[in-house]
């Protein structure tokens, strides 16, 4: 009953959606949306006209103006800076429009102009200084605004009483202040447009990346080439424009210069910008975060100046307020990996039939032997990780390498070997097409074609999103295997949705169907899930009736069937369900049989845990990954079996001289081609009564009864 309890609970419960949804940056935005949504709701409780159209005006027009300004920050902010001087320059460009409208007599249009130039000379200083000079922001903004701010208590006491005693009656510039559209505010408008450009020059342009990259690492940005220096001098120009943008409002919309005009404008601004989820390190960061940061603290303080609170009262408030949000961010940050490894990793109830018996002398199809010691060895010593392995019409080998390389090695003897093709990602299983294209999965990229001339090309890196998903599973973390059908389809297998690469043993830990089987239409481009809830889905080989195909789930220890086409489509059954191992690459053999590769051997110990999820998530947050138990992968082997199901032969390594583990293998004249993704060799072993004249790239083999 325990272990039936344990099976259901493990098994349904959704206790990992947690740390899908810590893990997502979307949450960092929904959160103060949240926050937005309760204040709103106990202002409007508290306040009975708070939600009143002419209060969400109100509130409108002063959200247009402090955006702006909170656009500017953000953006400083995400660049791994920080403008104290924005309340100053806020003050200082709202006398320049006054003076140069009321004062001078400028026409509005050159007002405008004016201003925004203004607002960016001031920001270009602090620019100039953090950016090139290399100053400390913090300082450097904080002596900018005594500065600006010293220079506008100069210049009001001047010309504050000419610009009082004019009252220009200009209808653009009454529009400007006081206009709206259908209803809504013409400050609101321009915001929106400008927020608008900002998503999308943070998210889809060239500079916006490198903004965000220079904010992640300075150093790293630096050494991709991005001109680092240049780029945060702009962001302190941006924000300085922000601000004249938002001051043009504020001045056409009260006309006043008064002397407390943009004190304390710098801790709003800032309050909003950490309240809003933007990173006070650097490198995260969005306009709506800005938006809603800024709404927030526009609620908090108009909701306590409508209850009559005083003035040190709301200062106080965001103070406090600032000072929590900034300690939540800087613990959150800094602890952040370590909290959601320990939500995150959400093991379930998995449980394996006995293994069956592989010791000498006690038979069975899969009874050790030391078939494999005389395999012969390619590339000993010059290549790294080389997971899969396949030959071309001409004989010609080609693997990959750790490095990012597709190697080949020329016949007849394989010694002469050279870079076929650089690609930047691990290379995991490879197949031709009929068009000599070498379509390779990579780790953490997706699937890519390499063609006859080396020439690197993406095939797909994404597929269609489940409705299902907590969190965004289009992306392709973990292409593992394929191979293609005679209509040009291409089944590969995504081993993992959650992990990376480096983190399969988390995903081995966890034992859940988090892989899947995809299938890429090379006629039309289009990438669609096949088939999900897969453990650790590996091997692909398309069936001898051209309408199935045959995939290993690792950690399911199981060789299972897919029906893609005919009158089974969509179905599913069972090969072979009880491996003494854990199966990898599946490729077919001369006889019209099937090589499997089993990349390490069962244990008890990990068996009876998989059995045990509370043990081992107890494991993976007390104990370093390194003394994990996960699934053993030192001792090499290698099966043919049919489509039945039925194993035919095997080949063992005991002593693991040659290959400790074996990911693929590929029969190719008579011999067996192996390759290990913790070798630093290619293994070739003479098959008896191999067909010598078998090559695995002709498609015409499949149809071999």
């Amino acid at each position: 009953m325990r272990e039936t309890l344990t099976r259901l609970r493990y098994r349904y419960w959704p206790d990992h959606l947690l740390g899908e949804i810590l893990s997502k940056r979307w949450t960092e935005t929904a959160i103060p949306v949240i926050l937005l949504l309760i204040v709103g709701f106990a202002l409007s409780q508290s306040l009975p006209h708070f939600l009143s159209p002419s209060s969400l005006a109100d509130t409108a027009r002063q959200a247009g103006e402090i955006g702006f300004i909170g656009l500017g920050m953000g953006l400083v902010v995400i660049v791994g800076g920080i403008d104290l001087s924005v309340g100053s320059m806020f003050a200082l460009t709202d006398f320049c429009a006054l003076y140069l409208l009321d004062v001078l007599e400028w026409p509005v249009p050159a007002v405008i102009i004016a201003t925004l130039a203004f607002g960016a000379l001031l920001g270009a200083v602090n620019g100039l200084l953090i950016g090139y000079l290399r100053l400390r922001a913090f300082i450097t903004t904080l002596i900018t605004l005594i500065i600006y701010r010293s220079a506008f208590d100069l210049l009001i006491q001047r010309y504050s009483n000419a610009i009082a005693a004019a009252f220009p009656d200009i209808p653009s510039w009454n529009f400007i202040g006081g206009g709206d559209l259908f209803g809504i505010p013409s400050v609101a408008l321009v915001y929106v447009a400008i927020a608008i450009f900002g998503h999308i020059f943070l998210t889809r342009l060239r500079p916006g990346w490198h903004i965000t990259a220079i904010g992640g690492s300075r150093r790293s940005a630096y050494n991709s080439g991005i001109p680092v220096r240049r780029t945060i001098a702009l962001c302190y120009v941006a924000s300085g424009a922000l601000t004249s943008i938002g001051a043009l409002f504020f001045a056409a919309r009260l006309g006043t210069v008064g002397g407390d005009i943009g004190v304390g404008l710098e801790v709003i601004v800032l309050t909003a910008t950490v309240l809003g989820g933007i990173t006070l390190g650097g490198g995260k960061g969005s306009v709506v975060k800005s938006l809603v940061g800024v709404l927030v603290v526009l609620m908090i303080t108009n909701g306590l100046t409508a209850m009559n609170a005083r003035g040190g009262v709301n200062r106080m408030a965001l103070a406090t307020i600032l000072l929590v949000a900034a300690m939540i961010d800087i613990r959150w940050q800094k602890n952040r990996t370590r909290i959601i490894s320990k939500v995150y990793v959400a093991p379930t109830y998995h449980a394996l039939p006995p293994s069956p018996p592989t010791e000498i002398g006690k038979g069975g199809p899969f009874e050790q032997n030391d078939r494999l010691r005389d395999v012969s060895l390619i590339g000993l010593g010059r290549i790294e990780a080389p997971e899969d392995v396949i030959l071309d019409r001409n004989d010609v080998l080609y693997a990959g390498s750790r490095h990012g390389d597709i190697i080949r090695f020329h016949p007849p003897d394989y010694e002469r070997m050279e870079v076929f093709a650089h690609i930047g990602g691990q290379p995991l299983g490879m197949a031709f097409d009929r068009q000599d294209n070498l379509y390779v999965c990579i780790g953490g990229m997706g699937l890519y074609r390499i063609k006859p001339d080396g020439a690197v090309e993406k095939a797909t890196d994404e597929t269609n999103r489940s409705l299902y998903s907590v969190n965004d599973d289009s992306r392709l973390r973990l292409a593992d295997d394929l191979d293609i059908t005679d209509d040009g389809l291409i089944f590969f297998s995504e081993a993992t949705v959650r992990y990376e690469m480096d983190e399969w043993p988390v995903d081995g830990l966890e034992a859940r169907g988090n892989g899947r089987i995809i299938c890429y239409d090379t006629k039309t481009g289009v990438t669609h899930t096949a088939l999900r809830g897969l453990k650790f889905p590996n091997g692909v080989a398309v069936a001898s009736d051209g309408q199935s195909i045959l995939f290993a789930e690792t950690f399911g220890c199981s060789v299972k069937r897919y029906w893609f086409a005919g009158p089974k489509k969509g179905a599913v059954e069972v090969v072979m369900d009880n491996l003494p191992g854990y199966p990898d690459n599946i490729n077919l053999a001369s006889d019209g049989n099937y090589w499997l590769a089993l990349v390490g051997m069962r244990s008890p110990a990990l068996d009876l845990a998989w059995k045990m999820p509370g043990f081992r998530r107890r494991m993976a947050k007390r104990v370093p990954i390194d003394e994990w138990l996960f699934p053993n992968i030192n001792t090499g082997c290698v099966v043919k079996f049919n489509e039945q199901g039925k194993i035919l032969d095997s080949f063992w390594d005991l002593k693991g001289v040659n290959h400790p583990m074996i990911t693929s293998m590929r029969e190719h004249r008579g011999y067996l081609y192996l390759g290990g993704i913790a070798n630093n060799r290619i293994g070739r072993f003479k098959l008896e009564n191999a067909d010598p004249d078998f090559v695995h790239y002709d498609r015409r083999w499949r149809r071999k009864p």
